[in-house]
């Protein structure tokens, strides 16, 4: 295949990564309004859309393999097509996570911890990808390092978030049976919202590291 088919096919292949992070991200955004404001229709419509983002992930897996095996890449153009590869991984895996959301929120029953700022945390970890894809997209390795700094800062407010319902319940007063049974639902609930939120922003981690390894042959932030 002449290069220049080749290299068409490359592009080609980033630009339906980052649409596939585009769709994934819109679909993290609608768990979270769906969570917040108790909308019923969103929630089931972020879990039904996980079946696009599946079928998304395959066809591209295909269009990697297909790379891998008729082009025979080398060195950097392999190191992208590998690093597109597993980067697709994560988007997959954040698409589940966002079918989570929509999950916790036809299970909820009540509104608990206001002072516990999931949105605040979502918005971050969000941001945090959205970052990842840029700097996939421009091949920016400082910006993969930066991601990997933030990465601390939502882990400490995912901790914090844990903390304070984990306190709050010690410190709850109950009549115990049914209403004990109903608070620790809803607990579990909340506390595995703060846990998925956390995992998104390690799969931006991930992204990260796959860039800086894609760009510089540099393993560093690969965990």
């Amino acid at each position: 295949m002449p290069r220049r088919e080749f290299q068409e096919q490359l592009r080609e292949l980033r630009a339906n990564v980052l649409y596939m992070s585009e769709v994934v991200i819109d679909r993290v955004r609608d768990g979270l309004r769906a969570m917040e404001s108790k909308d019923e229709t969103l929630a089931r419509e972020v879990i039904e859309g996980d079946h696009e983002i599946n079928e998304l992930y395959l066809e591209l897996e295909r269009q990697c393999i297909d790379l891998f095996a008729l082009q025979q890449p080398v060195a950097g153009d392999l190191r992208f097509i590998a690093a597109s590869f597993k980067i697709i991984t994560d988007l997959e895996r954040v698409a589940d996570l966002a079918t989570n959301l929509g999950d916790y929120t036809l299970a909820a029953e009540r509104d608990l911890y206001p002072d516990v700022d999931v949105q605040g945390i979502g918005d971050a970890v969000l941001e945090m990808v959205d970052d990842a894809m840029t700097a996939y997209a421009d091949e920016d390795v400082e910006a993969c390092f930066a991601i990997d700094e933030r990465d601390d800062e939502v882990d400490a407010r995912c901790e914090a978030a844990s903390g304070a319902v984990v306190r709050d319940l010690i410190e709850t007063e109950t009549g115990g049976g049914e209403a004990i049974e109903g608070l620790m639902s809803e607990v579990s609930r909340l506390l595995l919202t703060v846990r998925d939120l956390e995992r998104i922003g390690d799969h931006a981690v991930n992204i990260a590291a796959r860039t800086v390894y894609m760009v510089e042959n540099d393993d560093e932030l690969i965990y």
